[in-house]
This record gives structure tokens, sequence and C-alpha cells, in this order.
């Protein structure tokens, strides 16, 4: 038996058979991982083309976005509504510097949107007053109230569609206000990368707008707008002036300030927008706080109408059901006769 096993592997063609099979074997393992492709290699290209598609379509969203709201800053005044608005002189009349600064805040600039602002204010309140007595008076709607009832109701429709306008501005600014607080901590961290890395503020700016339109399209058109002035306006304050008066927010304030004193002393902007950041996301820090610490209050009220009720009919239930079956005295009475 071993000298047959000896003789097989001195035998010729069976070393050149396993010579064969060895290079083949070391051929294969040498060319499979370049025919087959690095997959780390293959995965991180197509985590990056996927980002960058993501980034492609975020700025044709953002332009399309910034298209329709400039279409509608440009879109030219109806002349019903600018005759109107000037042969009444409602400009003085129902309009003043807090009302420019809300349609600011609220993201309208220019006279087109002013114009149709003191327009619906003027005309609400005839078409609120004219449906409500159509409803009342000619449909019979409220039967059972006398006259002055339902005149009364037709002034107080006239008077909210006085109203209604103040309100839309309002909500609008809001939730715009509320939008930008939200990213503005992180608009602050990729501004203080971007001028770290030796960019200038207008072109931080720039690279800011474009990235944190995903998360904030009212901060991103703050951005792009206040580049554009940071370019054509003579004094450069005057541009993070009008940053902050546009958003209305103390944080905004804040960091104009600081790049308005950084450019007026020389002092190094990265050092201002850091503080500025760490102090932008502990604010946010303490505003979650605080509406963590109100909610016990807030659910004292809903806390009373609908959990204990339930809670003392699961306490009460079973010995109320006891007492309506036997009675107070029923078994007492029972023992007491027997």
């Amino acid at each position: 038996m071993t000298d047959q096993v000896v003789k097989s592997l001195t035998d010729p063609a069976f070393l050149i058979a396993l010579l064969v099979g060895i290079a083949v074997f070391a051929t294969v393992f040498t060319v499979l991982p370049a025919l087959g492709g690095n997959q780390l290699k293959t995965r991180m290209r197509s985590v990056a083309l996927e980002r960058d598609e993501l980034r492609a379509k975020q700025r044709a969203r953002l332009a399309n976005e910034a298209d329709r709201r400039r279409k509608g800053l440009r879109e030219e005044q109806s002349i019903g509504m600018r005759n109107i608005v000037d042969r009444l002189d409602l400009r003085r009349a129902l309009a003043d510097e807090g009302t420019l600064q809300k349609l600011k805040v609220a993201g309208f600039r220019g006279q087109n949107p002013l114009t149709r602002f003191l327009f619906f204010r003027l005309i609400l309140p005839f078409v609120g007053f004219a449906l409500a007595a159509i409803y009342l008076f000619v449909l019979g709607g409220l039967p059972d109230r006398p006259a002055f009832v339902k005149l009364f109701v037709c002034i107080l429709v006239a008077y909210a569609g006085f109203y209604a306008p103040i309100l839309y501005v309002n909500n609008r600014a809001a939730k715009r206000k509320q939008s930008i607080q939200a990213a503005w901590p992180d608009a602050l961290d990729l501004m203080l990368i971007c001028v770290e890395s030796g960019m200038s503020v207008e072109a931080a700016l720039r690279k800011v707008s474009e990235e944190i339109g995903s998360q904030s399209v009212a901060l991103a058109e703050e951005f792009v707008l206040t580049n554009a002035e940071l370019s054509y306006l003579q004094e450069r304050r005057q541009a993070y002036e009008n940053l902050s008066a546009r958003t209305g927010l103390e944080s905004v304030k804040s960091v104009s300030q600081a790049l308005v004193q950084a450019e007026r002393y020389g002092t190094p902007v990265a050092h201002a927008l850091r503080v500025l950041a760490s102090e932008s996301r502990d604010m946010r820090m303490n505003a979650a706080e605080k509406k963590a610490a109100a909610l016990p209050p807030k659910l004292t009220v809903p806390m009373i109408l609908f959990f204990l009720p339930v809670l003392f009919a699961i306490i009460l239930g079973p010995a109320g059901i006891q007492v309506s079956q036997r009675g107070i005295f029923g078994d007492q009475h029972n023992s007491s006769s027997q």
C-alpha cells in the first residue's frame, strides 16, 4: 500500500497534473478580485453618486421654489387694486412701519404684497357682511333670533374680515420664524466651518444657503439676499442689519451685531461664530427644557377630565354593582329577620 502511494507521488504525470492544478488555482485567486471589483470602492462610489443625486434634487427644488417666489414678488399689480389703494390713501390710513416690518418677517417684500394686503383689509369686511346678511336675512339662518342679533352677527363677521389679513400675516411670520430658528444653529456651524477653511463671508453665505435649503428654505433665501446686499450696498453693516430686521429673531440679531463688530474692529469672525453657535444651541436646549417643564400644568386639566373619571369607575364600579344587586343594608336586614 505504501509502495503504491510512493509510486503515485513520484509519477511524472501526477506531478504535472498537480502543478497545473496549483497554477490554475493561483491564477484564479489572483485574477478574480480584479474581475469582481472592490466592493468597498463600489459602495463608496454608489454612496457618492446617490449623495450627488440628492443634492441635485434639493438644488432643483430650491431653484423652483425661488423662481416661484420671485415670480410672485415680481407679479404685476392689478390696476384696479392699485387705483383703489391710492385713491383712498390706504397706505396712510392702514399701514405703518410695523405693518411693513410684519410683511418683511412673513416673507412678503416689495409694494405688490403691501397693495394686496391693504386691498383685502378694505374689501373683506364688506364681503363678509354681505355673505352673512344673505345667509341670515335671505336664506333664513338663525330663524329663532331677532333681527338685531342677526345684525350683530353680520357686524362680527365684518370685523373678523377686517382683521383676517393681519392674522394670516402673523401666522405666516410665526411659521417662518420657527423654520429659521430651527435651522439656525446648524447654519452657524456650517458658516463656522466655511470661515475656518479660508472662505470669505460672502462665499460662506453662498455655500451655507446651498446646504441649509433642505432644512429651511426661508433661511436659505435670507442668506442669498444678504449675500446680494453685501455686494451692492455701500455699507456692509446695513446688509447685516437688514438680515436681522427681516428675520425678527434675537439670535440672528446677535450674530449680525457680532459680524458688524468683527468687520469694524478686525476681530476674528470664526471666534465670534463659534461662541454664538454654542450659545444658539444652548438657547434651543433651554427652550426645549422650558417646553418640557410646562407640560405637567398643561396636562392637569386633561388628566382631571379624561383619566380620573375612568379611574374612579374602575375602582368604584364593582362596589356599585354589588350595592345595586344586594342593597346597602340588605344582608343585615335578612339576618335580623331570621
